[in-house]
């Protein structure tokens, strides 16, 4: 293995140690980034960029950084490799760095845009369809609860009703309204 660095120029050289350092590096971060490990030690800037706003376009983070040094050594040995010129070599490993950069920057911020928040809006529940599961008393003398499908999921709600007589277990409801405290308002349904 000395013997086959040792033949390499400086030139070569310092582009076969960024290579491979940085590669060495991003499998580390990819085989942790699938298992669900944290570099905490390592003064992951990613995380204190983040906080609980979200992954916004981040051009310049460790795993960018990462991803630039990984592609910008091995587009540089491929140009070496090929017998381009030093400037030309910087030239387009640099690009090629850049490049890789903007693509990882892109990929995290449009898969941050598909999380979900996770969080109920109960405004969503209004004018859905509805299943008593416990008794409402009348003229909101009693909370009951409530079966809604909402945002893709069966909830149990707290309701209550306008209506003269109570609602039990069974009743299909509609919601006419949501109180600022989020108990639901129903009505009997009519079909």
């Amino acid at each position: 293995m000395n013997e086959w660095f040792a033949a390499f120029e400086p030139f070569e050289k310092v582009y076969w140690s960024i290579a491979l350092i940085a590669s060495a590096i991003f499998i580390v971060l990819i085989i942790l980034t699938f298992v669900g490990g944290e570099l905490d030690d390592t003064g992951d800037v990613d995380s204190d960029i983040e906080g609980d706003t979200g992954i916004h376009f981040q051009f310049l983070s460790f795993k960018n950084l990462i991803g630039f040094f990984t592609l910008f050594g091995w587009s540089g040995i491929a140009c070496i490799g090929e017998g381009l010129s030093k400037g030309m070599t910087i030239l387009i490993s640099t690009i090629c760095g850049l490049l890789m950069m903007a693509i990882m920057a892109s990929l995290f911020y449009y898969l941050g845009k598909l999380n979900s928040s996770g969080s109920l809006k109960i405004e969503n529940a209004l004018n859905q369809i509805g299943e008593v599961y416990l008794t409402i008393g009348a003229n909101r003398s009693r909370i009951g609860k409530v079966h809604i499908n909402i945002q893709g999921g069966m909830r149990e709600l707290d309701a209550l009703t306008d209506e003269p007589s109570d609602l039990h277990q069974g009743d299909i409801v509609t919601v006419a309204q949501v109180t600022g405290t989020g108990i639901l308002i129903v009505n009997k349904h009519t079909a």
